[in-house]
């Protein structure tokens, strides 16, 4: 109670804030932590409890193991691609139906129903959409190849996943399928905030619809954007479940190995190596944290931070002018 006699309720909030703190502290803090420092010792294998610190000119011994490792380079290359070619078809999809959902001069008879399916495959887990497209291209017999055989499309049964560029290309098309729902939803948010004097205002002015969407919508929802991007980066680098379970080995050739699953064949799977696997995920984490970083960069509002910039200036020369007075 304070002087004036009223009831500070803030500790009652810091009581229910306190489950959440502790599971942070143990769930995710400690084992990021530790990853940390395990990423410069010579940790290894099942069981050993034992580890040291690598010295001197080894200190980053794991690191340089990993940024010269021909593996690492090849999963790398196939999560950038992976991404890119999923997350470019998928925001333009979000941005054309967020759009026609949002259009005030169209009316959707079942507007809702289209929204639940669009969003709908977001529902379903990773790991089952995986093993489903897995069956369904399936060798020798799979839904896929009865259906080409079925219509003598094929004589012979086709081997999807032995092609690098079919593998990948599947794999790309899930993760498209997936999130595109989730993707419009969000857009559909930000869209749905904007003010509707402002699209009154340009039907009046006889903009068409083009216009209102890239002079209005787009710039009004590029918060929503910026956000969109680094959740989908922050994914996307972190892919894991489809190109694990979609193929067994990575497909032909490493073609759908990813950083996420390099990581985990290497910390689980034949030499147990802990330390380079935490030297690898602490590699991702740092370039997720730098591109982030950059994306907000060239995405920021120029305007306000100009505004924020002289608001800045203006001050600085108030206490100058208020000193030279004095």
């Amino acid at each position: 109670m304070n002087k004036k006699g009223s009831i500070s309720y803030a500790k009652y909030g810091y009581l229910f804030s306190l489950p959440f703190i502790i599971a942070y502290l143990i769930f995710s803090l400690y084992p990021t932590l530790y990853t940390v420092v395990i990423g410069f010792t010579d940790l290894r294998g099942v069981g050993k409890t034992s580890w040291h610190f690598l010295k001197g000119a080894k200190f980053f011994d794991n690191y340089k193991k990993i940024l010269t490792s021909p593996t690492f380079h090849i999963a790398f290359k196939n999560t950038i691609k992976l991404w890119t070619l999923n997350f470019i078809p998928q925001i333009i999809m979000a941005l054309l139906l967020s759009a026609w959902f949002t259009n005030r001069r169209v009316k959707i008879p079942g507007e809702g129903a289209f929204k639940v399916l669009f969003y709908m495959p977001n529902i379903i887990t990773a790991a089952t959409v995986a093993i489903l497209f897995s069956s369904l291209f399936g060798y020798p017999m799979g839904p896929v190849n009865d259906l080409l055989q079925r219509f003598h499309i094929v004589e012979e049964p086709v081997f999807f996943l032995q092609s690098k560029g079919t593998a990948q290309g599947i794999i790309i098309f899930i993760q498209t399928w997936m999130w595109y729902g989730y993707t419009m939803i969000i857009l559909l948010s930000g869209v749905l905030g904007i003010s509707p004097e402002i699209f009154e205002a340009a039907d009046i002015d006889g903009a068409n619809g083009w216009q209102v969407f890239w002079k209005i919508t787009i710039p009004s929802i590029k918060t929503i954007l910026l956000f969109t991007l680094v959740t989908s980066l922050i994914g996307g680098l972190n892919m894991f479940d489809i190109p694990k379970l979609f193929i067994t080995q990575s497909g032909p050739d490493n073609a759908t190995l990813t950083t996420n699953v390099f990581i985990y064949d290497m910390a689980f799977s034949g030499g147990y190596l802990y330390n380079r696997a935490s030297a690898a995920s602490m590699i991702m984490f740092v370039l997720i944290v730098v591109c982030s970083a950059v994306m907000f960069f060239i995405m920021r509002d120029k305007d306000e931070a100009a505004m924020k910039k002289q608001a800045k200036l203006a001050a600085k020369q108030a206490k100058l002018a208020a000193k030279g007075a004095n």
